[in-house]
């Protein structure tokens, strides 16, 4: 009997899966590849974050994992063709943890996954998040998008940044290029686990996630995400020190660069350690000195 199974990457500290937002596009492709190839595996939910990826997975254990260790070899091949960056993902390990189907622990899982992004203060709704399943339980109004049949086999390799991806006619392709995720995760399924919109958002609003965003000392300070951050650092390192690079700066105008992020961006150690490539105790020390 397939199982269902919560699996995570563990997260990157000092640097980033997706720096723009053609790289979470490109992710959320992959995860259509894999789901078109792998139909033994039922996606319920899923998210990218920043620095790790989340998934809900109805199957044998040995073919989520390697849904997840797919998703993870594609990308890392595309990171390695546009940045260079040869080791991103080399020894990220992918943690699989089964999910009972009883005491409601399914809906759990799938509430903690979807609210990730809304406790890292990106969105106040999982539905708002455009990287992962947020948008496709009890939509209203579906988002619309392009039959795949109608893109030309060139296209798809191109937007897909795979080479003849075998995808079902029928699925949906977003005006920013990539699969729409209602096309190919279990919304019926998550939906009658659910009952009700209602019911939904009461596993919301109660997740861990949820709960961890609400005693957060900083819940209300505004938050950017990395990506943003990550592109306004060359003209801050620039604009304040002269200089091209975190990297470039010398300690004193590290620390004052921290100070800055933590003023115009309201980042906290973690968000600087991924922004600027650092250990969480090298940011740490980093704002200790302010």
């Amino acid at each position: 009997m397939r199982k269902v199974y919560l699996l995570t990457t563990a997260h990157l500290e000092d640097r980033l899966w997706f720096r723009e937002e053609e790289d979470f596009q490109v992710g959320m492709n992959y995860v259509a590849i894999e789901s078109a190839c792998r139909k033994e595996v039922g996606v319920l939910a899923f998210v990218l974050m920043s620095n790790h990826l989340h998934f809900v997975l109805r199957g044998y254990p040995e073919d989520v994992l390697l849904f997840v260790n797919q998703v993870k070899r594609r990308y890392s091949q595309y990171f390695r063709q546009k940045y260079g960056a040869k080791e991103i993902l080399r020894g990220n390990e992918v943690d699989i943890r089964e999910i009972p189907y009883e005491d409601e622990s399914v809906e759990r899982a799938v509430a903690y996954v979807q609210m990730n992004p809304v406790a890292a203060n990106i969105c106040s709704h999982p539905s708002q998040y455009p990287w992962g399943s947020g948008n496709c339980f009890f939509c209203v109004s579906p988002p619309g998008g392009r039959l795949v049949h109608e893109f030309s086999v060139r296209s798809l390799e191109r937007m897909m940044h795979s080479f003849r991806p075998i995808l079902p006619q029928k699925w949906l392709m977003s005006p920013e290029g990539y699969i729409l995720p209602s096309s190919y995760v279990d919304v019926e399924d998550v939906e009658a686990c659910f009952r009700t919109p209602k019911r939904m958002n009461f596993f919301l609003t109660n997740s861990s996630k949820a709960r961890k965003r609400m005693e957060s000392a900083d819940a209300a300070l505004p938050t950017f995400r990395d990506q943003t951050i990550l592109t306004a650092l060359p003209e801050l390192c620039r604009s304040l020190f002269g200089k091209e690079t975190f990297r470039a700066l010398q300690a004193d105008e590290q620390v004052e660069l921290a100070r800055q992020l933590r003023l115009r961006f309201s980042a906290d150690a973690n968000q600087i350690a991924r922004v600027c490539g650092l250990t969480y105790a090298a940011a740490a020390r980093l704002l200790d000195r302010l």
